[in-house]
């Protein structure tokens, strides 16, 4: 048998729909409140470790999350679950684009005992979206939610979830009746930058499936997020807040956006921290029960902190008669 030579092989290219791109040369130098530490503490590698034995792939890292060394320091890694490998193409997203593999059987399982195994209070589960699956991969999401449910009976589940858009509405009650916290669906841009930002989404698609998520079970929170620094006009981020609050959003996060590689959506503004809590403010002023606003904001960043605040700021809201 004739040895394979592996400098012959040619390498999976992560982004293919990306490849005839040009490059942005000139990638804007971050400004000094962007800047993170590398990440290299005790916690993190210990994070680390209990990720690789479970097989598990992290949104952290696959994402290039600039937050993965203060969150990993204290154990907090948000699982992606049904691989690695997206069937979108987002202008933004650094997760690999092409063909996925076949579902694991076993997933939910090490996502469980991982979760376990970091002793998280508070667990954020997203996925790669998956339209070549008819159900989009939501009975998998199920699944994960109940196995975690079962072995870590006191921890709070947040799903971080793709928009269904090619299926029927069963895969999202499929999801709902799995009985997560907090039910995520970013919208990430304004309307219109969909078709250079979110090229196989659509807008009031992704806005209906949150309304549904309320529909279906009032009881549930729901929590969406933008990116801003894309271009974006700020008239349109409050037209796009309004929206949400309309489909009854309890919780905003708005976060910068960074360029993963040069191949990717330019940045075109860095907003100011100033800027990113006059939006703060804006949003609570239109009945957000949370709202987190800063360069750094990510939708799971602080999530188990968050979602302590979340429920306190609802049983205040009730109590207040709003």
């Amino acid at each position: 048998m004739n040895k394979i030579d592996k400098k012959s092989l040619s390498p999976r290219i992560r982004h293919p729909e990306k490849i005839n791109n040009k490059e942005i040369i000139k990638v804007k130098r971050k400004p000094n409140w962007i800047r993170v530490k590398a990440p290299n503490s005790e916690g993190y590698l210990r994070t680390k470790n209990i990720i690789k034995e479970n097989k598990l792939v992290t949104v952290c890292e696959e994402a290039g999350c600039p937050n993965v060394g203060e969150c990993w320091s204290i154990g907090h890694a948000t699982m992606m679950i049904m691989g690695d490998i997206c069937t979108r193409g987002c202008g933004f997203c650094n997760v690999s684009t092409g063909r996925p593999n076949a579902l694991d059987p076993f997933e939910p399982g090490r996502v469980a005992n991982a979760v376990k195994k970091l002793g998280l209070s508070h667990v954020v589960i997203t996925s790669v979206d998956r339209d070549d699956l008819k159900d989009g991969g939501a009975n998998h999401i199920a699944q994960t939610i109940r196995a975690v449910r079962q072995s870590s009976s006191k921890t709070t589940i947040e799903v971080l979830t793709p928009d269904f858009l090619k299926c029927d509405n069963h895969a999202l009650e499929k999801v709902i009746e799995a009985r997560p916290d907090v039910f995520n669906h970013n919208l990430e841009t304004v309307p219109s930058l969909y078709p250079s930002v979110r090229p196989g989404a659509r807008y009031f698609a992704s806005l209906r499936l949150l309304q549904r998520v309320k529909d279906i079970d009032p009881l549930i929170f729901t929590k969406s997020g933008l990116m801003v620094g894309l271009g974006e006009k700020k008239n349109d981020v409050l037209q796009v807040m309004d929206d949400m609050r309309v489909a009854d959003v309890d919780f905003l996060t708005v976060g910068q956006y960074l360029q993963p590689t040069k191949k990717h959506l330019p940045v075109e503004r860095f907003v100011s921290p100033e800027e990113f809590e006059s939006l703060r403010q804006i949003a609570k002023g239109k009945g957000f029960l949370m709202v987190s606003a800063t360069p750094m904001t990510r939708s799971s960043y602080h999530a188990g902190n968050d979602f302590l605040k979340l429920q306190t700021n609802r049983i205040k809201s009730i109590n207040n008669g709003k």
